[in-house]
Order: structure tokens, then sequence, then C-alpha cells
């Protein structure tokens, strides 16, 4: 069953990717630059990437892993290959070309396994721009996520509002700056947007606000799986210690090695079925 409605109901079936041949090689964001000259080790993401996946199991959360490829190094970041809405899973429409054949690896999955899709077809639109929230879809207007895609995403669920939220041309994703985990709650790094759409958010939601040194080690970029309970990095003291305070349980998962390449654990997943 496909089915997704927000992104914080009880989560009951999510796609990733190992980091099989995770590595950095042509600069695509700006925790890739920082990182570049350290770069990935392979065995210490695999490592984390498969403590991630255990604690996901720990939850009876039904955890499915796409085939790797060695040419592609950025395949552990599932969140921006699609997303669901209601009843319908969507595959994106890259925006680097260098990333187009992920979308066939999870097409093919999809086909094989009898799960129906909808493309998006117009350039481009990229799952990490996309947060759920209900009868409404917020969507990051990036250099990723186009404003007649998003145009076009309307299109396509009439039934919800789409939101545009432009977001700061060097950040990758909304997800990396705006994140939600309940209906009531979320996170935001306030630098990130301007004033009306700052303000909006700030009306909309109760948002715990993401320091500078957090947004680096990708705080808003949590992961709920229902019932109060997120994943989170345990650098991110602050958010972590916000969101306890607001009656979060929160499930630390060491990642250092794999949010080198500008993602964290919302970016390594692909809901594909929530709780209704």
């Amino acid at each position: 069953m496909i089915y997704l409605q927000n992104e914080y109901n009880r989560l009951k079936r999510v796609i990733v990717c190992p980091p099989t041949y995770m590595e950095i090689r042509k600069i695509i964001n700006e925790t890739q630059k920082f990182y570049e000259d350290e770069n990935i080790d392979v065995n210490i993401a695999m490592e984390q990437h498969e403590r991630f996946v255990q604690t996901l199991n720990q939850f009876d959360i039904e955890v499915i892993e796409l085939m790797t490829d060695p040419k592609l190094n950025e395949q552990v970041f599932t969140r921006d290959i699609g997303f669901v809405a209601g009843d319908t899973l969507f595959t994106c429409e890259m925006g680097r070309n260098i990333r187009k054949p992920e979308i066939d690896v999870l097409q093919q999955f999809l086909d094989r396994n009898d799960l129906s899709y909808t493309p998006m077809t117009t350039r481009s639109i990229e799952g990490g721009d996309v947060v759920v929230a209900d009868d409404k879809v917020y969507v990051g207007r990036s250099l990723r996520t186009t404003t007649k895609a998003i145009a076009d995403l309307q299109k396509q669920i009439p039934d919800k509002e789409v939101v545009a939220v432009p977001i700061r041309e060097d950040i990758l994703h909304l997800d990396c700056c705006f994140n939600l985990v309940s209906d009531k709650v979320g996170l935001i790094y306030n630098d990130a947007f301007h004033e009306k759409e700052r303000n909006m958010l700030h009306n909309q939601f109760d948002l715990i606000e993401v320091t500078d040194d957090e947004q680096f080690t990708l705080g808003t970029n949590v992961f709920s799986i229902g019932d109060r309970r997120v994943i989170s990095l345990p650098e991110n003291k602050q958010v972590n210690e916000q969101l306890t305070k607001k009656g979060f349980e929160v499930i630390e998962v060491q990642f250092s090695e794999i949010i080198k390449s500008g993602g964290s654990f919302r970016c390594c997943t692909l809901p594909i079925e929530r709780e209704k």
C-alpha cells in the first residue's frame, strides 16, 4: 500500500539505499565543498547506515533497500528521487543530470513489485523540497525545484494546497532548513527564508529555531517515525534538547560520515507508507 498524508504519522514502510559507492566527486553543495579533501570513509558510512536501518527495524518498520550502482555515488539520498502525497507515489525529475539514473533504479524496483507511481516530468522537482502536511504540501523553490514544476504538482494533487516556499540559493533543499515532526511542531533555520515566508511558517507552526552551527550539521533534517519519536544526530544538542522539552522521544543515531555529503536522516529515507 502507498499512503502518506504527512511527515509524522507512524511509519510503516520506507525505501533506503546503502552508501556502498558513496563518494564526494563533483561538488553539488556547500557541505561537500567543506569535506572535499577529507571525503567519505565508506566503511564507516556503511556501518552508520546499517545501525540506522537496525533502529528502524526495532520499531517494526519495513525497510526496503534499493540496488546500488557503482556509477551512482549519491544513491544513499533516496528522499530526492520520490515522494508520496496521499495515495500517489511520485518519482521525481532531477535537477542535475548526474542523478537521473537513480530514478531508473527506483522505477525498475517499483515495476518489479507492482507498485504504481506517477512520474513528474516537468524539469525539475526533487523530494527533499517536498514537505507534506495533511491538506497542505510545502515545496521549496530552490536550485533543484522550479516554479513550473511546483505548478505542475498542484495540478496533480488538486485536493491539497501546494505552497511554494523560496529558499536561499546556497541551501540545497527545503528539508535542510524546514521540517515537521507533528501537526504543530517543526524545525526551521530562519536565515534560509525571506521575511514573508519565515513569518508564514512561524504563524502556521511552533518552530524550533536551528542555529548556524546545527544547520551545518543538518539540524532540521531529523526523521520522524511517528508516535512523537524522532531520529536525530547526537551532535545537534540544542535541537535534541528542544525536541525533548516539547515532549518528543529523541533517538540519537550516529551519522557523521554520511552528513559530509550534505544530507542526514530525512534525506536518506523515502517513506512510502505511514498510518492513516
